[in-house]
């Protein structure tokens, strides 16, 4: 009868420390929206789109995922001052966005007509994209290739988000810049 009652304690306490961390990764889980997703939300409440530009193949691109997109600060900026879109650079669908459709017509390699439109041609993976919004209402495209940790990623992200590119220079923000992630 102890053994039992034993057994049956440390089940529910297994079960209560499962749930607990399943709701802890939910919450620093990164909500990604489709492109059209984004650019809807964009219209109703304007804020930065930040697009994830990936392969299947991509190695780095799955280490960006497990290590950098998993971080509870990287996922709370992201889902809170971002429309965040995970994009494959060499997906078959065609993609309406601004006005315009794009396709993977095989002209690019394997590459999407609308990743070689984001990444100016240049064509790497894993590269972050940022959409934002000029006062004269025109889209500016800024590509930042390659695999960045949390910390990088932090830096980064507050640049974007708070909109200090239009007041600071990037290297003097990088300077002065004390973030959360450790």
């Amino acid at each position: 009868m102890k053994k039992s009652f034993i057994l049956a304690l440390l089940t529910l306490i297994a079960i209560a420390v499962n749930s607990q961390s399943a709701t802890l990764s939910a919450n620093s889980a990164i909500k990604w929206y489709t492109i059209q997703e984004a650019e809807k939300l964009n219209k109703q409440t304007p804020r930065p789109i930040f697009i994830d530009t990936y392969t299947d193949w991509c190695g780095w691109c799955k280490k960006m995922d497990k290590e950098t997109f998993t971080n509870s600060v990287i996922s709370d900026i992201l889902n809170n001052k971002f429309y965040p879109v995970k994009f494959d650079a060499e997906g078959k669908e065609s993609i309406n966005f601004l006005g315009q459709t794009f396709v993977n017509d095989g002209k690019s390699g394997n590459a999407h007509q609308l990743a070689v439109a984001l990444l100016q041609g240049q064509l790497s993976y894993p590269t972050v994209v940022f959409l934002t919004q000029q006062n004269d209402g025109k889209i500016s495209v800024s590509p930042v290739p390659g695999f960045k940790e949390a910390k990088e990623m932090e830096v980064i992200l507050s640049f974007f988000s708070d909109k200090t590119y239009e007041t600071q220079k990037w290297e003097d923000f990088q300077k002065s810049f004390v973030g959360k992630v450790k």
